[in-house]
């Protein structure tokens, strides 16, 4: 009987290590990369962007421009039934866009009757110049143009109101809401409404990460 030296196809295998040759195999890929790079050089994290900004507003002298002292881009409020409602609560407009050939219903006609009692212009256009002023937003015929809402900055409205508040101008204390997070305009288009029920004097809306002052905001805060 042959032993297991002589059998045909037989392998010795080493049980004490690798084979000879195998030693520097996947050496590059073991070896440090050096220190991790601080968060805010690493191009796709966040801290990186954030530096990023901080020096173009460097460059713009020191100081982002606060939403509270700035404007937001005007808004479109779309929609029969919705540009009725801003009318009715007195929504500041700058100018109605209305299609050449609207057919006239009873809202359009009391849309119409409003923009010439506020004194508001009144333009025609055509639908595809309103679908491209509404980025195709469903507007049956009638778009009203709202203005940017301008803010007061923050500090230096609660300045003001304190020092009326000492000097006995007003008889409360003053009452001022700091909102964070609120991103949905009828949010806080309510919360307004809620400050004005108890008096309050002001509503402080952050300048990232929340919503401003749009159309909507303000159709939800009339009343």
């Amino acid at each position: 009987m042959p032993t297991p030296k002589q059998r045909p196809g037989a392998i010795r295998k080493n049980k004490k290590g690798p084979l000879v040759g195998t030693g520097g195999h996947g050496r590059k890929a073991l070896e440090g990369r050096g220190p991790t790079p601080k968060a805010e050089d690493r191009p796709y994290h966040k801290a990186h962007k954030m530096k990023k900004a901080a020096e173009r507003r460097q460059g713009q002298g020191g100081r982002s421009p606060a939403r509270t002292r700035g404007k937001v881009q005007e808004d479109l409020v779309t929609g029969r039934n919705s540009v009725v409602e801003a009318l009715r609560a007195d929504i500041p407009a700058k100018a109605l866009y209305a299609a050449s050939k609207i057919d006239v219903d009873d809202r359009v006609r009391e849309i119409l009757q409003l923009c010439a009692e506020r004194g508001i212009t009144i333009l025609e256009a055509s639908k595809g110049e309103l679908d491209r002023l509404t980025s195709d937003a469903v507007h049956q015929g009638v778009a009203l143009q709202v203005p940017a809402y301008e803010y007061q900055d923050a500090v230096e409205a609660a300045r003001k109101f304190m020092t009326q508040w000492e000097k006995r101008h007003i008889r409360r204390p003053p009452l001022m809401v700091a909102l964070d997070g609120i991103t949905d305009p009828r949010n806080l288009g309510a919360i307004i409404r809620s400050v004005s029920a108890f008096s309050g004097n002001a509503v402080i809306v952050p300048e990232r990460r929340s919503v401003g002052v749009t159309a909507s905001a303000w159709k939800t805060s009339a009343g």
